[in-house]
């Protein structure tokens, strides 16, 4: 299945207009022809399959058929607020795989020893869209605003929520301390790690610190390995 991804459809949708690149996608490259199929998803967990009434590589037209409701596969709900990190790549490689393994909401966050201060979150979203819809996914991970370590703690959460950090002290391993079926909330801090006070901030906020193994990881890597836990917990 080819998954097209468009956030603008609902139950009451009719028909669709593909933009040019998608539809010369559609016609050149997949090879579609009046009649054919095509999946579409709006990211909040309708399938949408439609059949081609006019297939031009410059304006593709379709009619829905039919639509379908798809459940989160998932029982849980995992949100990892993270530093992001000097080199974007690794971050945009963090979102990419974090959405093929389950994730439903991510938050930017400016820590004390954070490098990197800004992001394009344009571009982010569509590495978040396209790793959905190449793991069929039909539920579009939620990717907020850069905001302050300070900002974020202010906010309501859930009320399993965890920090990682590199400090001594007394910290359980997250396989150990994180239940299934839950909503998690995870702190991922930056390459130079959260600042004391911060950590501070973050018990004083009620957060639980947690150690992810005994290995020194970089943020996107420690983020994932988060993902992963998570995941692996609920299985």
């Amino acid at each position: 299945m080819q998954l097209f991804y468009n956030p603008y459809i609902d139950h009451n949708t009719q028909q669709i207009t593909f933009d040019k690149i998608e539809s010369r996608h559609i016609v050149k490259v997949l090879r579609k022809k009046e009649g054919d199929e095509v999946f579409i998803t709006n990211g909040k967990g309708l399938l949408f399959v439609s059949q081609i009434d006019i297939a031009s590589d410059k304006k593709c037209l379709a009619t829905i058929i039919r639509k379908e409701e798809k459940e989160n596969e998932r029982n849980y709900r995992l949100h990892v607020a993270i530093a992001p990190t000097k080199n974007i790549e690794r971050l945009e490689w963090f979102l990419e795989k974090a959405t093929e393994i389950g994730i439903d909401e991510i938050t930017p966050i400016l820590t004390q020893n954070s490098e990197r201060k800004v992001i394009k979150k344009e571009r982010l979203e569509k590495i978040i869209q396209s790793a959905m819809k190449q793991s069929l996914k039909f539920h579009l991970p939620k990717l907020n605003e850069l905001i302050t370590f300070n900002e974020f703690l202010n906010q309501e959460s859930s009320e399993n929520i965890y920090i990682a950090h590199c400090y001594d002290g007394k910290k359980e391993l997250m396989k150990e301390v994180v239940e299934p079926k839950q909503e998690v909330t995870i702190l991922i801090g930056p390459e130079g790690d959260f600042s004391p006070q911060e950590v501070s901030k973050s018990e004083n906020a009620n957060y639980t610190p947690i150690s992810l193994g005994e290995a020194r990881l970089r943020t996107e890597t420690a983020a994932l390995v988060a993902v992963q836990n998570v995941a692996f917990i609920n299985q």
